[in-house]
């Protein structure tokens, strides 16, 4: 690793404290979405979520009290690893939103949500959706426009670590399909990936919105990100009158699936479940996309696609990827090939994954 890399990395890490300490010291700002009041209820609902959500949820939550006056929230948001931990040890929490599903899966295992979590509402659970998006510094210096040119000499790109982060999965994930044609070709996938983290990641923050501080605060020429987060740093530079960074969904891209449960053990488990309906009504699939996110009906996605930037030619599925990453796999798991993000993880992101030993040898 390089002297510059290495600056870099001190760099960032402190950034990150300074963010995560002032965020820390907010006092209530979870509570206040836009100044309005969210936690008096005769219901109490905990809503636990990843880090980048928070803005989707003070669109829904305020507009689901409208009809609901009479339940209130309290919020937590972080890595979405990290609270999917909390919550499988059982930290208060009625409803979760998680970047990723195996951050559902574990406390699934720690039985604190039931198995057929995804059956429970549509489109798998999943209520709001993104892209992976990069993020480039007003007017494009560096000249970003696909998965390759993150590879050219002196680029420093910001993304979190996938040990804490769903959006670091998903920000690593989305070049490795392009670049291996789905997982056909996975030694060309892994070799990017490889080449990214040793000598182009200068900033690993634990979360997706640390992320976004860090580059926020100047740190490296691109960001890896959830389109919301994008959308939000353009909002907040014009905002603040500062120069506005501009964004582009790659030619090739993956889904970003945002999934949501009830815990089994929810102190008000009617309240918490009529909540995670409302997500799935038409008046908050329409809300969602003013927050950055993509509504998960069909329909309403193809109303509101022009509030956002170019689509992609092509969106890679965690399903197409666990399909070609769990081919083989039957010996080892009762005879049967594993498939979605179970495939996913175990071939990239597990303990045995490709990445995580990347990322653990710094991409040698």
């Amino acid at each position: 690793m390089t002297d510059r890399t290495l600056r870099g990395r001190a760099r960032g890490v402190v950034a990150v404290a300074l963010v995560t300490l002032l965020t820390a010291c907010g006092g209530g700002a979870t509570d206040d979405p836009d100044g309005v009041d969210i936690s008096s209820g005769e219901y109490q609902v905990n809503l636990v979520g990843f880090a980048a959500a928070k803005p989707a949820f003070d669109k829904a939550i305020p507009l689901f009290r409208e009809s609901n006056p009479d339940v209130g929230f309290s919020q937590s948001y972080g890595a979405s690893g990290d609270q999917s931990r909390k919550v499988a040890r059982h930290v208060p929490a009625d409803v979760v939103n998680f970047s990723v599903q195996p951050d559902v899966t574990r406390d699934v295992k720690a039985g604190v949500i039931d198995a057929d979590w995804e059956k429970a509402h549509p489109y798998d659970s999943v209520p709001f959706s993104s892209y992976v998006a990069v993020v480039v510094r007003p007017g494009n210096p560096k000249g970003i426009h696909d998965w390759q040119d993150l590879l050219k000499p002196g680029v420093e790109v910001i993304t979190p670590n996938p040990a804490s982060s769903g959006s670091a999965k998903w920000n690593l994930l989305a070049p490795y399909a392009a670049l291996s044609d789905g997982g056909k070709n996975p030694a060309a996938g892994l070799d990017f990936v490889k080449r990214l983290v040793r000598e182009h990641t200068t900033v690993s923050p634990g979360s997706g919105r640390d992320a976004t501080a860090a580059f926020e605060s100047g740190q490296g020429d691109v960001l890896l990100s959830y389109e919301s987060e994008a959308v939000l740093l353009q909002r907040q530079s014009e905002a603040g009158r500062k120069p506005r960074p501009e964004y582009f969904i790659p030619p090739q891209t993956v889904r970003i699936e945002l999934p949501v449960a009830v815990v089994n053990t929810a102190q008000d488990p009617e309240a918490a479940r009529r909540f995670v309906d409302f997500l799935f009504s038409p008046a908050a699939q329409r809300a969602l996309p003013a927050s950055g996110f993509r509504a998960s009906d069909p329909a309403i996605a193809a109303e509101t696609a022009s509030l956002f930037g170019a689509q992609p030619q092509r969106v890679w599925t965690v399903e197409e990827l666990g399909a070609e990453l769990g081919r083989g796999t039957a010996a080892k798991n009762k005879g049967k090939d594993l498939t979605g993000w179970p495939a996913v993880d175990a071939a990239l992101f597990g303990d045995k994954g490709t990445v995580s030993a990347a990322y653990k040898s710094g991409g040698k």
